[in-house]
């Protein structure tokens, strides 16, 4: 019967750079209310590293940012051991879902943590990018004002907000956004139509999404379908007075494509989160356009997610030290649950809660 306390790793990428200080209040605190234990991993990898298996030998959990793990990650006694990756956030590209599932492994996001601050993000962007926030603060502080006769916004009723998916994040996009009186128009293959319609948003193929829409919206996760899904034959068929908005991942997003639109008049702007390569050289061509928005994939990163991601991610792991396996949504790999391997990690755990 196992009686040592669960013990979770926290990757280091969680901690303000030099310090031993968390980047802001994730609420760990629960895994130690609930007789768990947590550290931080002895190393940071680096973002472009995989987690080595020595690192996390010794943990039942993880609690994870950013790194990368794959199938080496889980060799020897991890695989013997870690019941749990818990994902801080909603996207797994870094992570090798295949190979979490071989070695009995739960990968679990957090999607109530970010509908809404992601959802909000966008809106930002959208009220940035139709009234030229970023051209008009710069007029003020430049002594132009007079130039602003020159530099009249676009109202919002009545206009076209689409979204390239509708799912946790979409679905919240059109929620908050209801008061805005916009037409709302989405392209998903997975979408319930119901569900669509419930929000009162219209399920349109992606060729009348990008051809119709005023503010085009990325809410769909990247992998094998989606990954460079928005490249010169797309942004082609958006209208020249519209505006892309990318807060998923940046490689949904061919960037020399956004950018030769972008620097031929072919878009009006774009606000951009998420970027491939992240984060872009300082002397990339996007960063000296002056119609685009960018932010360093941290637009959203308030106490608001920070909260609600470090809460689902400790609810996951702490499932899991009681024996009981993570639910969807916050479960990914669901196949997981036919891994003999996890049931017999979950069962010493269920014998000793």
């Amino acid at each position: 019967m196992t009686t040592a306390p669960f013990q979770v790793g926290v990757t280091r990428d969680a901690l303000l750079p030099g310090t031993d200080r968390p980047m802001a209040d994730m609420d760990l605190e629960l895994l130690d209310a609930a007789g768990a234990r947590w550290r931080f991993l002895a190393e940071d990898p680096g973002y472009s590293e995989e987690v080595r298996p020595e690192l996390i030998a010794d943990c039942d959990g993880l609690f994870v940012i950013g790194s990368r793990f794959t199938g080496r990650s889980f060799a020897g006694a991890p695989a013997e051991r870690l019941v749990c990756l818990a994902r801080w956030g909603v996207g797994y590209d870094r992570i090798d879902v295949p190979a979490c599932t071989a070695a009995g492994v739960a990968l679990t996001i957090t999607p109530e943590g970010t509908r809404r601050p992601v959802a909000v993000t966008q809106l930002g962007l959208i009220l940035a990018l139709a009234l030229k926030l970023p051209l008009k603060d710069r007029l003020a502080r430049e002594g132009r004002a007079a130039e602003k006769i020159y530099h009249f916004g676009i109202g919002l009723t009545g206009r076209t907000l689409g979204s390239l998916g509708i799912g946790n994040i979409g679905s919240e996009l059109f929620r908050i956004t209801a008061p805005l009186d916009m037409r709302r128009i989405a392209a998903d293959p997975y979408a319930a139509p119901a569900a669509a319609e419930a929000l009162g948003v219209e399920l349109v193929p992606i060729e009348r999404l990008l051809r119709e829409s005023d503010f085009l919206c990325i809410n769909t996760p990247l992998n094998d379908e989606t990954r460079g899904i928005i490249g010169a034959a797309a942004l082609a068929r958006m209208k020249p007075t519209s505006y892309l908005i990318n807060t998923a991942r940046g490689e949904i997003v061919q960037t020399a494509a956004l950018t030769a639109a972008l620097q031929a008049g072919r878009l009006a702007g774009a606000g951009v989160d998420v970027t491939d390569p992240e984060p872009l050289p300082a002397d990339h061509p996007l960063c000296k356009l002056e119609d685009v928005i960018l932010a360093p994939h941290a637009l959203a990163w308030t106490d608001e997610i920070a909260l609600g991601n470090g809460r689902s991610a400790c609810q996951s792991l702490l499932a899991c030290a009681r024996g009981e396996a993570p639910v969807p949504p916050q479960l990914v790999n669901r196949d997981v649950l036919d891994n003999p391997a996890f049931r017999r990690k979950l069962e010493r755990w269920r014998k000793a809660s």
